[in-house]
């Protein structure tokens, strides 16, 4: 029912009105209303309540026989007749629920709901009864016992709720939609949405569901599909009750008049034969409650909130003589019932009365009741009292029915062993993440289980207790899905474990022995990692992308051929695409796909990964086509656009990927419409029969690829929409086919189950008696993984299993622009000769090169891997001392790479590991295009450049740029220095042990770099001083420690020299690429927030050259003291003078080390340092006259030139 348009008064009910309520209730109420509760203290005694006499009840009309306080002063919310035994239910404003039991309203039991939120529905089952709160659905047994306890969302308003099925419960409320839940497991099976918001009452008939709203409208629905079927606009204001019998629905509401809602006398009739409205109703009350009572006729009874209540027929007349008066004791009627045998009626009122009302002086709440079950009484009060500190006393004391059965204590002794309860075993979660302190092992909670309890039932109650959570136990906890212990563990997602240190002493190379460099996984949406690395060793991509080089400041392809060039540097270190993904973020086109995750969602996996990295793999080769496309000449970086890949006509990227097609349009009257597009990616199209034969991966890719189906399109001829069938030809084949698989529902989770089953039978049949049981050779034997004498003909029937995947593909162009499609195999190379021949004829063999799967682990929101074939050059380049040289398959999972058997490629156990995008190439692909790379990047980068800020003078310069006979060297030294500001915080939780631990490391943006001569007559001058323009928002500045202020990153109001990241990350690339060295201090991480891979050749930093093994790291404000005599970082960090600082402790380095030949004297100046740093605890004492390298003579030369 809708409280809020009854009464504005009931809108709070305080406690003061539990003692507000004046003892002398009314004239005639019972005795017995009052039993079993307390008055106020300072009221009358409940003697000097007039007694009413007995009621003399006339058959067939109702009469009132009985009236009780269910809880005093407290609204009655809600009233319910039990559907299966003699009891009235009764839930309060409060969250109490009392129970009363026959006629004669004798309590039975009461117990609190909710601690605060009014009950606003009740349903009896056959084990228990359902209360629905705002926001909680509990199920409790008939004595108050919690059978379950449902926590909905607290956004959720609930207000109805509605048994469809013995098992299946529909809850719905104030919000845009309906909840199914399923009372055996306990869990929401279906989630309907709702056009009209404010379903407050739900009927149902065996044609329809009926929804009530708030708006005044009823809805009529498909008892299977949810759907609307017709819709009533009963009322304009708002609805206050209905119900519907037989072929009759009526409705009573408020309407909408110049002061407001006004409730509406007119009754709402509806004939549900014709779906149309008959004669409204007029009645002599204000309706705010009906019920058909069906009896001898198909009568109505219409309640009014003060009392008057009416039966009237629905097609008929209503007679005030029908009107009889219901007493309440409180102001309003606030709930109202009928019993399922229609003899009974029962109103609850404002001030926690119950009134029942019967035709009969015995009457029957239901036609066939069971026997309620009460509680036995005591006998202990009638037995003897024992003394059993008398050992001689007689047991036989105690009396003892005589029976002629078998006592327990005849029980034989071979059978009494005891047999203690096995401790259940620790979760594997538990263990996994355990660290251990001496022998103590410490551990999150993975909250699995209930804390300090552990569940023991016994088998004969298990089946009743576990009717509503049929869960099978896991290996993992009782919270899993059965199916996660599956999930092999180099499959699962790894994610990085921070110390104080941050990365330093984290072990990447147990994750990675290969030199192949992974991505880390920390950053916004790096769940595209796996598809960079894909796009990374497909050598044309990773060749055309690094000779790319643009003018804008976020360029996709830009940004991803920095990023490649990381990954070449990398000899087995983790990679981050940072920079990659900070432009990612800034693309509309992005946004607008739905592909930028926030934190929230990326870490709970509210995303379907799946079907996000496959609309992240069609965007991703849009854009890179795009980016490629352009064909204005870079003015920034000359020579930058120059490339051998680039033509006039189109990328790289589409004569890599894209496909030549013909899109024919058939109109019934026989009109056809021919025209041509082209696609990057094809997505697999399953058939409609998903019976058990045999289909192979050729059939169903070629369905997808020369797509037939039926549409309505526009007809010129016809001029009007036209069922028209949409056939599409090929007319080109692509040299890397990209397929999306679009396995996003169980349809076609099951079809590839199916067909893998199929294969695996026939391959069993093909192989007969030659299949071996077993893998014979382990995967991390790379010799005998990779050399063809290791290679066994004859596969194992694990090789065999969930594989329906080719490794190669056939593919022909007929001469009626028909397609063929085959399954290749080494065998039919045999067969029909080397694929290089036939591709003069048409016929193209492609090579599967990577599959990516999505990994299903509720644990963690899933994750995506990769599978690819690494090529020979690849392998050459990074000079694998292992000697494999040739082609080989490896797993990328973010930082874990790990080399696999070919065959786990296409294994896909469909429970845990569903394949979301597969990337074919032609054979021989790598000969027909030029892969050289030509660095794109000139010196000129590094000459003077205007500032982004519009208030940026002359007079403020800190720097001047490199002339062109001061172009750097190899081997030159470059002073640098930068600067952070944060855009996260640092996620960070407190373990059992009281030890820190970080969950995700602050997210950190350069706002800063300074690079300094290192040699010359201008040594110590700055020729990099930029300050890098940020449009995301930054937490915190950091001034303290970096100099930074805000609005110094703000090209309106900055006054400093401020560039792109891009501008900047360009001089720093061009400086590493010409072979400088970099001094500087903690320049590990500098690099790493930057987003550069530097060689560790190019790298002196301070930090590593004063630092002594197993020893703390020291600052540069205490080496610059304690060697150079400067005091310097005073109020804040200014980078010039860090990094010509550190630039100075290098040639003090150099001069204590004699240039590195004396390790043992320069080992005792080490030793001072730290015996020193101890005994001043490693503080600079407070200076008396500041001095610093910015008073030094060296920096009035800056302020000369």
């Amino acid at each position: 029912m809708n409280f809020e348009s009854l009464d504005p008064g009931l809108a709070e009910y305080t406690p003061s009105m539990h003692s507000a309520l004046d003892p002398v209730l009314d004239a005639h109420l019972n005795p017995s209303l009052l039993q079993n509760v307390e008055l106020d203290p300072e009221g009358v005694a409940l003697e000097a309540l007039p007694v009413q006499e007995s009621v003399h009840i006339m058959e067939g009309v109702y009469s009132e026989l009985h009236s009780v306080v269910a809880e005093v002063g407290v609204p009655v919310s809600v009233s319910h007749f039990d559907l299966h035994e003699e009891m009235l239910w009764v839930g309060s404003h409060g969250g109490h629920a009392t129970s009363f039991f026959g006629p004669a309203l004798e309590r039975y039991s009461s117990f609190q709901v909710n601690g605060s939120d009014d009950i606003r529905q009740i349903q009896s089952l056959e084990n228990g009864i359902l209360f629905l709160t705002k926001n909680n659905l509990k199920y409790m047994a008939r004595g108050g016992l919690i059978i379950f306890d449902y926590l909905l969302d607290e956004s959720e308003d609930m207000h109805s709720l509605l048994l469809t099925e013995s098992s299946t419960l529909l809850v719905g409320g104030l919000q845009n939609h309906i909840l199914e839940i399923d009372l055996n497991t306990v869990q929401e099976t279906q989630k309907y949405a709702v056009e009209t918001p404010g379903v407050t009452i739900m009927r149902q008939t065996n044609r329809f569901f009926f929804c009530g709203h708030t708006s005044g409208k009823v809805s009529l629905r498909d008892l299977r599909t949810f759907k609307v079927e017709h819709v009533f606009d009963a009322f304009s204001g708002s609805l206050s009750d209905f119900d519907v019998h037989g072929n009759l629905l009526a409705a009573c509401g408020f309407s909408s008049r110049l002061t407001g809602l006004a409730c509406d006398r007119f009754l709402k009739v509806y004939d549900l034969r014709m779906m149309r409205a008959i004669t409204p109703l007029q009645v002599h009350v204000d309706p705010a409650f009906l019920r058909f009572i069906p009896t001898y006729t198909s009568r109505l009874a219409i309640i009014s909130q003060s009392g008057q209540c009416q039966f009237c027929e629905p097609t008929g007349l209503a007679n005030p003589a029908d009107i009889f008066h219901v007493n309440p004791v409180g102001p309003l009627l606030m709930t109202f019932d009928v019993s399922a045998s229609k003899q009974a009626l029962a109103f609850g009122d404002s001030e926690g009365c119950v009134h029942l009302w019967t035709d009969s002086p015995e009457p029957s709440f239901n036609p066939y009741s069971r026997e309620t079950e009460f509680a036995l009484p005591c006998l202990v009060d009638s037995l003897p009292p024992l003394d059993w500190s008398q050992d001689l006393l007689p047991l036989s004391l105690i009396p003892v029915p005589l029976t002629t059965d078998t006592l327990l204590s005849d029980w034989p002794a071979a059978n009494s062993a005891p047999a203690p309860r096995r401790a259940p075993p620790v979760d594997a979660e538990i263990l996994r993440t355990m660290k251990k302190v001496g022998f103590i092992g410490y551990a999150p909670n993975p909250r699995t289980r209930l804390r300090n309890q552990i569940p023991y039932r016994l088998k004969e109650s298990d089946s009743e207790f576990d009717s509503f959570s049929q869960v099978t136990e896991s290996p993992i906890g009782r919270e899993e899905e059965p199916h996660l212990h599956m999930v092999s563990k180099k499959y699962r997602k790894v994610t990085i474990k921070y110390s104080k240190l941050g990365l330093e002493d984290f072990d990447f190379k147990h994750y990675n022995k290969t030199l192949f460099a992974g991505l880390e996984p920390h950053i916004p949406n790096a769940y595209c990692n796996c598809m960079i690395q894909v796009l990374y060793f497909l050598e044309p991509v990773r060749c055309v992308i690094q000779n790319h080089l643009c003018q804008k400041e976020f360029c996709l392809a830009c940004e991803l051929g920095f990023l490649f060039h990381m990954l070449d540097l990398s000899r087995g270190d983790p990679c981050q695409g940072s920079n990659f993904l900070r432009a990612f973020r800034t693309i509309p086109e992005a946004s607008a796909l739905g592909l930028i995750l926030a934190d929230s969602d990326e870490a709970s996996g509210k995303g379907n990964l799946a079907r996000l990295i496959q609309r992240w793999n069609r965007f991703i080769l849009t854009q890179l086509h795009q980016d490629l496309q352009e064909l204005e000449v870079p003015q920034a970086y000359r020579g930058a656009g120059g490339s051998s890949f680039c033509s006039s006509g189109d990328s790289v990227i589409g004569q890599l990927f894209s496909c030549e097609m013909e899109n024919c349009s058939l109109c019934r009257c026989g009109s056809e419409t021919v025209r041509a597009s082209s696609t990057l990616l094809f997505t697999l199209s399953y058939p409609e029969d998903k019976t058990g034969k045999n289909c192979d991966f050729a059939q169903v890719l070629k369905r997808s690829i020369c797509l037939e189906q039926n549409t309505q399109a526009w007809c010129d001829n016809c001029e009007k929409y036209q069922p028209t069938i949409q056939t599409r030809n090929i007319r080109h084949l692509p040299d890397i086919l990209v397929i999306n698989c679009e396995v996003n529902s169980l349809k076609e989770a099951d079809f590839w189950r199916m067909q893998a089953e199929v294969a695996f039978k026939m391959a069993i049949k093909k192989h007969g008696g030659e299949i071996s049981k077993n893998k014979e050779f382990a995967l991390a034997d790379w010799n005998e993984l990779g050399s063809p004498e290791g290679m066994r003909m004859c596969p194992s029937i694990e090789e065999l299993k969930n594989v329906w995947l080719p490794f190669s593909i056939r593919m022909k162009m007929t001469k009626n622009k028909g397609l063929d499609v085959c399954n290749w195999t080494d065998g039919d190379e045999m067969q029909w000769g080397p694929a290089r021949a036939e591709e003069e004829h048409g016929v193209y063999v492609y090579d599967l090169m990577a599959t990516v799967v999505h990994i299903l682990d509720s644990r963690t929101g899933g994750s995506l891997v990769a599978h690819i074939k690494v090529g020979e050059t690849y392998h050459q380049r990074k000079e694998v001392s292992e000697g494999v040289t040739h082609q080989q398959w490896y797993l990328f999972n973010d930082f874990l790479i790990e080399p696999i058997d070919k065959h786990e490629a296409v294994q896909f156990d469909m429970n845990w590991k569903v394949p979301a995008i597969l990337y074919y190439i032609k054979r021989n692909l790598n000969s027909k295009y030029n892969l050289n790379i030509k660095n794109p990047i000139e010196a000129n980068v590094l000459l003077a450049e205007a500032s982004l800020a519009r208030k940026q003078r002359k007079t403020h310069t800190t720097f001047i740029p490199l002339m062109l006979n001061e172009m750097p060297q190899v081997g030159d030294l470059v002073g640098l220095d930068a600067e952070f500001v944060t855009l996260n915080e640092e996620e960070a939780e407190l373990r059992s042990d009281g030890t820190k631990s970080t969950i995700k490391p602050s997210q950190m943006s350069v706002a800063r770099i300074t690079c300094v001569r290192g040699q010359g007559p201008n040594e110590g001058i700055p020729f990099i001083d930029d300050y890098i323009s940020t449009q995301e928002q930054v937490v915190d500045y950091l001034t303290q420690y970096s100099g930074i202020k805000p609005g110094d990153l703000d090209a309106k109001i900055s006054s400093k020299h401020l560039t792109t990241l891009k501008s900047t990350y360009l001089k720093l690339r061009f400086l590493i690429d010409i072979g400088v060295k970099f001094v500087g201090h903690g320049l590990q991480k500098d690099f790493r927030v930057i987003n550069l891979m530097v060689p560790k050749d190019q790298v002196l930093d301070t930090v590593y050259l004063f630092h002594m093994p197993r020893k703390r790291m020291i600052s540069l404000r205490f080496l610059a003291w304690y060697f150079l005599d400067l005091k310097i970082q005073g109020e804040t960090h200014d980078s010039i003078e860090d990094a010509r600082t550190a630039l100075q402790l290098y040639r003090k380095y150099l001069e204590l080390s004699k240039n590195g030949t004396e390790p043992e004297s320069f080992h005792k100046v080490l030793k001072g340092l730290y015996e020193k740093g101890r005994k001043m605890d490693w503080k600079v004492p407070e200076p008396e006259g500041q001095t610093s390298p910015k008073n030094a003579a060296v920096f009035s030369s800056v302020l000369a030139l």
